[in-house]
């Protein structure tokens, strides 16, 4: 899991199926997040956020009233600092894109065990993209479908050789620790490379770089 305390990171859970909505509220609390509010639908989650302001909001795609890229821009409209984790039965590529382009941090399908979902939420709470394996796949593709020259070479400020390493893998989807096991150095390391790159492209959290590595081809083998 990520370093920070799960206790530190309020969560809202929208579902529309009270048992399972109410399952992952109290594995969550299991594991020691602050679970601070529950909704079945696009209107309730709205509302609710704008009251809790949570740090993750965990979103099913169909809800009660609405989809849950509806949702998603409904409650980045009331309380901005949120981030979104879709977590739904769907894996379709239109489900998806839908939910990224309503600013959806990550996606997971219900399929994920409790571990991986624990897990996602820390790291979604610290602005990690997080995917369930071939889902950032899709993404990365309807990107570059959309980039300005995907392939060009990167301009601008100059990133070492380590810090492209670790973007590349960024752009794959990968989470700190799974780029820091590829590199075979420390969680730290990796993550002094992210802030670094952060500070040198200007950008302010791991999908805005994901964006950047794409624009210019950084998600290529090279």
């Amino acid at each position: 899991m990520a370093d920070e305390d799960p206790a530190t990171i309020t969560v809202m859970v929208v579902d529309d199926h009270p048992i399972w909505r109410d399952a992952v509220a109290r594995d969550l609390a299991d594991e020691g997040f602050a679970v601070v509010a529950t909704a079945d639908g696009v209107a309730a989650a709205r509302r609710r956020a704008a009251v809790v302001r949570p740090d993750v909001v965990l979103m099913d795609m169909q809800l009660a009233d609405g989809d849950g890229a509806a949702a998603t821009v409904g409650v980045l409209e009331v309380s901005p600092t949120s981030r979104v984790l879709v977590l739904s039965a769907s894996g379709e590529r239109d489900d998806v894109l839908q939910a990224v382009k309503a600013g959806a941090t990550g996606y997971l399908v219900k399929s994920a065990s409790k571990a991986e979902l624990t897990e996602a939420v820390a790291e979604t709470a610290q602005g990690r993209a997080v995917f369930t394996p071939g889902l950032a796949g899709l993404v990365l593709g309807e990107y570059r479908r959309i980039a300005r020259g995907p392939g060009a070479t990167p301009s601008g400020p100059t990133l070492t050789e380590r810090e492209t390493e670790v973007l590349r893998y960024v752009a794959k989807g990968l989470t700190a620790k799974q780029i820091a096991a590829k590199l075979s150095v420390s969680h730290r390391t990796v993550e002094n490379h992210v802030q670094a790159t952060f500070r040198k492209l200007q950008v302010a959290n791991r999908v805005e770089l994901t964006r950047y590595a794409i624009e210019h081809g950084l998600d290529k083998n090279p």
